[in-house]
């Protein structure tokens, strides 16, 4: 079974198309780079995954169901604008987590933490961006899910601390899950990507294995990338 099969998805919001026809399959056990220019389409496809937005027409299954509760106990997700309370503590954002999901380990999100040198004590609304950014992927990694979708995952990270989180992400997801990176810092993620989807002007153009396009175009993805979004 497919963990992720989109099929013939549209959205339109008026007469503005912004997803046009896109299909996807992705399996379990991949990490895969969701690529593209601002206003792709790529937030508003991970939010027809995530149910957050209602698709014109198609379908998107999670395991072979339709989004829904189901899937949103299994999906992980990181948006690109936290929403966080900000008025909590660390530690009692642990406990919000540890009580709303099932599959929430306390322990590893303490551990990853304690790595990342963030104080559980301290309040969201006294850490920068960029700390409250590592403290909601903190959050989202420590959960045994079955697909992780990042959105800008790195962007208000400082450059010394993008390998540190890219190894988490990697040495944190589910066996056998997936993780879909959305991010514009192609050049930073490449190294860790097992599969590459190229999507411009709503519409999927490139789904490749990223080590068999390397070789086939004798680039790099951000070479690749910037070649094909040449403006």
């Amino acid at each position: 079974m497919k963990l992720l099969e989109i099929k013939h998805l549209n959205k339109s919001f008026g007469k503005k198309e912004i997803l046009k026809d896109v299909n996807l399959s992705l399996t379990g056990g991949k990490i895969i780079g969701l690529l593209g220019k601002n206003g792709a389409g790529k937030t508003t496809l991970i939010k027809i995954i995530n149910d957050l937005l209602t698709p014109t027409s198609g379908e998107v299954l999670v395991k072979g169901k339709k989004v829904g509760i189901e899937s949103k106990k299994v999906i992980s997700y990181l948006p690109e604008r936290t929403y966080l309370n900000k008025q909590m503590k660390v530690s009692e954002v642990i406990e919000y987590f540890k009580d709303f999901y099932d599959d929430f380990d306390a322990d590893k999100a303490k551990k990853l933490l304690n790595d990342l040198d963030l104080d559980i004590n301290e309040h969201l609304t006294k850490m920068s961006k960029g700390m409250q950014e590592k403290v909601q992927l903190v959050l989202v990694m420590s959960r045994a899910a079955d697909l992780y979708i990042l959105d800008e995952p790195l962007g208000g990270v400082d450059p010394a601390t993008r390998d540190y989180i890219l190894d988490t992400i990697l040495s944190n997801f589910n066996e056998g899950a997936s993780v879909i990176i959305s991010t514009h810092l192609i050049s930073d993620i490449e190294r860790i990507l097992d599969e590459v989807v190229f999507i411009d002007n709503g519409k999927i153009i490139l789904h490749s294995d990223s080590d068999e396009l390397r070789k086939k175009e004798n680039a790099s993805i951000d070479d690749i990338f910037r070649r094909m979004f040449k403006c």
